[in-house]
């Protein structure tokens, strides 16, 4: 039985319940507080939960100072409720004096300073209604694994609730906890009783979130403990990605005619446009972008609300169906929109704030929508390529407190891992940013959350709903040659300021050749013990966004943070100096 406390949920109880119901939840853990807010009587509240399709999987939790006389009480409203469970914190002793608990269950909930006292204690009673409540972030949180819980007696355990950490509580799935051991170990233990998922309140998007993070630990965890097959709903498996398949702009006549001028100075070349609408698609290598300036649809919504951006990203995935299935399945809102003769349904979802993400796979006709949607353009003349292969990654810039949204819905989605937060110094602030990737680095992305308005990110993102994509990174094997083409075709870089490079070369010990080439192209520099790294960066266009262009050696798999600082910084004054030159 999955459940959620219910005073992490926002808004009044009634609506608290019906989005529980709606998301999937089969049980709340009904808080104190919910109760005593209730204009009703408890025989009432019973009802209204029952309505919805809601079962209570616990009361409580009562504080560690609880009476004997508050617990009796408790145990009580327990009864006229339907309640068969009401949860007692423990943080130094166990309580002295229980009352009669006339058929309702007691779960003591230790901390971790207690909870050898409070598990012996337990094991101890004769009376089967007294029993334990485990969390996990007390449990796990100073560093013990989960198999030191191996010999408890799972009959004895009432109460789950999966929380992430260690530093403070957090979602399942945005910690480094191992909550997949734990709850195979309690599995095995002979545990069976109600999986509740910690969670903190985070706005509209509490409950899908808190979903999305508890369902996918357990669904990851019954992949090798049969006994936790029938406690998640039935979902297909995370979904491997294979790469990007296209990076979509939304435009205006305007907007349109900036952007394929960056595009050209790149090298890239429009290939092919749509057979029906104003859409082209321009490609160099791999790497496909496509160009809407149509009047109708979500791309025109798009311009409409936010001005030029990107509007779509298309991922390649081994079933396209299979993984909206997924998607939907945790909560993830369809997204369709008219399509005309001649035209692919292509499967895509809503992603976190309302942007839209495709899937192409080549099980069916999608993998050849270029050529069953598009048709060639004729060419005057042939443009070089500049040696740009493929995305590298795509960096998402979001409030901060939308940020973990994000990184549950690509986590619980596709087969992806995180890296730790890195804090970015920006001229006005400090940035977050998190990558996550897929196990073979084929998909790429960087989660920028801003704290305020006034950082670049944060002024990216103001006035903007959910996330947008401020930049595209595409991979070359070798930045040089590729930099020397982009300066005939016509390139406009972001120059870097020049005592960059005498530190650079101090820090890694570069010879005076390298550290020359690097300066003479506004090329940064990082490395570690695996390999090499690379980065050149384009002015901005549409109000922040811009293009990088990065080469990896070795096995280097960052994605250099020592370098953010001074990207971050001479955009700041390029964008001053733009900003000057328009007064």
């Amino acid at each position: 039985m999955l459940t959620i406390p219910t005073h992490v949920v926002p808004g009044a109880l009634p609506e608290k319940l019906h989005s529980i119901a709606a998301m999937g939840f089969e049980a709340i853990d009904l808080s104190l507080t919910d109760v005593a807010q209730f204009d009703g009587t408890l025989v009432e509240l019973a009802s209204l939960i029952a309505e919805v399709g809601l079962k209570i999987a616990s009361l409580g939790p009562l504080a560690s100072d609880a009476t004997a006389s508050l617990i009796a009480a408790k145990v009580d409203m327990a009864g006229v409720l339907g309640a068969g469970l009401l949860i007692v914190e423990v943080d130094t002793h166990v309580p002295n004096d229980l009352p009669d608990l006339k058929g309702v269950r007691l779960a003591l909930r230790p901390t971790r300073t207690v909870e050898a006292e409070v598990v012996s204690f337990v094991a101890a009673q004769a009376n089967p209604l007294i029993g334990l409540a485990l969390n996990s972030f007390d449990v796990l949180g100073d560093g013990s694994r989960p198999a030191r819980l191996r010999e408890l007696d799972g009959a004895r355990v009432f109460h789950v609730a999966l929380w992430d950490g260690p530093v403070h509580p957090m979602l399942p799935g945005q910690g480094t906890l191992n909550l997949g051991g734990l709850a195979r170990v309690l599995a095995r233990s002979g545990y069976v009783g109600p999986w509740s998922v910690g969670a903190t309140p985070e706005g509209p998007d509490t409950v899908r979130n808190a979903y999305r993070s508890l369902v996918t630990v357990l669904s990851d965890a019954a992949q090798t403990e049969p006994l936790l097959r029938e406690v998640p709903p039935d979902l297909p498996a995370k979904v491997p990605a294979k790469g990007i398949e296209f990076i979509e702009f939304a435009v205006d006549a305007v907007g349109a005619d900036e952007l394929e001028t960056v595009l050209v100075s790149m090298a890239f070349r429009c290939e092919r446009q749509h057979r029906s609408k104003q859409v082209a698609l321009w490609r160099q290598g791999a790497v496909n972008i496509v160009i809407n300036r149509d009047g109708a649809g979500h791309a025109a919504q798009t311009v409409m609300e936010h001005g030029p951006c990107v509007c779509d990203m298309g991922l390649r995935v081994q079933n396209a169906s299979e993984t909206v299935a997924r998607a939907k399945a945790l909560g993830s809102q369809n997204f369709s929109q008219s399509v005309g003769l001649g035209e692919l349904n292509i499967p895509a979802v809503r992603g976190v704030g309302g942007s839209v993400i495709h899937f192409i796979d080549e099980q069916s006709d999608l993998h050849r929508v270029w050529d069953i949607e598009f048709e060639p353009v004729s060419r005057t003349k042939s443009t070089p390529p500049a040696g740009l292969r493929r995305i590298d990654h795509v960096a998402q810039t979001m409030r901060y407190d939308e940020m973990q949204s994000w990184l549950l819905y690509y986590l619980t989605t596709f087969e992806m891992t995180k890296s730790p937060i890195v804090n970015v110094a920006d001229p006005s602030g400090i940035v977050r940013s998190q990558a996550i990737e897929t196990p073979e680095g084929t998909v790429r992305l960087n989660l920028n959350g801003a704290a305020g308005s006034d950082t670049l990110a944060g002024s990216f993102v103001s006035g903007r709903p959910g996330a947008g994509v401020q930049h595209i990174a595409f991979q070359t094997d070798d930045i040089f040659e590729t930099s020397d083409r982009l300066q005939v075709a016509g390139f406009d870089r972001l120059p870097i300021p020049q005592n960059y490079y005498a530190d650079t070369q101090a820090s890694f010990g570069l010879s005076d050749a390298v550290t020359a080439d690097l300066r003479r192209h506004d090329i940064l520099y990082d490395e570690d013990e695996h390999g090499a790294y690379f980065q050149l960066y384009g002015q901005s266009l549409f109000d922040g966004f811009f293009f990088e262009i990065v080469q990896r050696k070795g096995r280097y798999a960052g994605y250099g943070a020592r370098n953010a600082p001074i990207r971050l910084a001479a955009q700041s004054q390029s964008r001053t100096k733009t900003q000057e030159g328009a007064v």
